[in-house]
């Protein structure tokens, strides 16, 4: 059983209720904001939760064991709070949610009730309405290795090795143009070999912060590179607004080989029989080893 605070205990039993719900929400970059449905604003633990947000609690469900815990907020878009254009742009995306119980006469006495993740999020014209999964929702992810041929390391990362700030492999420039997922860019230097599966990553503007994956990258002209972006960033991305573009990799044996001399840190298994050579019948002729394109 939660153990409550036998201040926030009397008033729970109290013949009236002071009690508000409140919700700290704390994006992955480290901004956080605070809501209450109360009809004035709380401040607390060095947050202000804001009334004027119109978030409203939805069902809550709940189950003993390791079961996942959901729950629902709505709310409305507006400049001071959430913005439709930030969901758009993905600043949400897996943001960190506390609960709380909170008496509004004296909001030192409140109870944390729960701690979820931000799950799916979906707009209206003027609202949204925000799925709350609760940390148990980490158990139902994919953990450990696959036996596979391609690397499961991320290019850059402890176990890939390779330093990304050096040798060119990370460049900054501008953008020329943007048009969606289109964009054209300045100041990278020669050639666009090697970004294709790489992360651009914008450094100023209304976007700065957010990052996408580059689908395709080819020369747009003397300087410039046209990139085609996987997803679209949902944010202005204006003429001379400063961006980061990292080298990317096809996690193939060849690409560690060959580009970037890392064979010893490669994650995969590039010489694993593939499943001709397991349904095969002997023969004296024909090559079955899986996978010609390896060498």
């Amino acid at each position: 059983m939660r153990p409550i605070a036998p201040e926030l205990a009397a008033r729970l039993s109290a013949p009236v209720t002071t009690i508000a719900q409140a919700w700290r929400l704390t994006r992955t970059d480290g901004t956080v904001l605070g809501f209450t449905d109360h009809d004035a604003d709380l401040a607390f633990d060095g947050t202000r939760f804001r009334a004027a947000t119109g978030f409203t609690g939805g069902q809550v469900e709940a189950a003993l064991g390791l079961s996942v815990s959901t729950q629902e907020v709505d709310g409305a878009l507006s400049s001071e709070a959430i913005r439709e254009e930030d969901i758009a742009a993905g600043r949400y995306d897996g943001a960190r949610i506390e609960s709380f119980a909170v008496d509004w006469t004296e909001p030192d006495a409140r109870l944390l009730l729960d701690v979820h993740h931000l799950g799916e999020l979906t707009r209206g014209e003027t609202g949204f309405k925000a799925e709350l999964r609760g940390i148990e929702a980490a158990l139902d992810r994919v953990h450990g290795r696959t036996y596979r041929r391609r690397c499961d390391a991320v290019l850059g990362d402890e176990r890939c090795g390779i330093d990304l700030s050096r040798g060119g492999r990370t460049r900054t420039g501008a953008v020329v143009s943007a048009d969606g997922a289109f964009l054209v860019l300045s100041g990278l230097g020669e050639g666009p070999a090697g970004f294709v599966g790489g992360r651009l990553r914008v450094i100023d503007g209304a976007a700065a912060g957010l990052e996408a994956e580059i689908a395709t990258a080819s020369a747009a002209g003397p300087d410039t590179m046209r990139l085609v972006l996987l997803v679209a960033i949902e944010a202005d991305l204006a003429p001379g607004t400063r961006v980061q573009v990292a080298q990317g990799c096809d996690r193939a044996f060849a690409t560690c080989r060959d580009r970037f001399a890392n064979t010893a840190n490669f994650r995969g298994f590039p010489h694993m029989p593939g499943g001709d050579l397991a349904y095969a019948t002997a023969k004296e002729d024909g090559l079955h080893d899986g996978s010609p394109l390896v060498p």
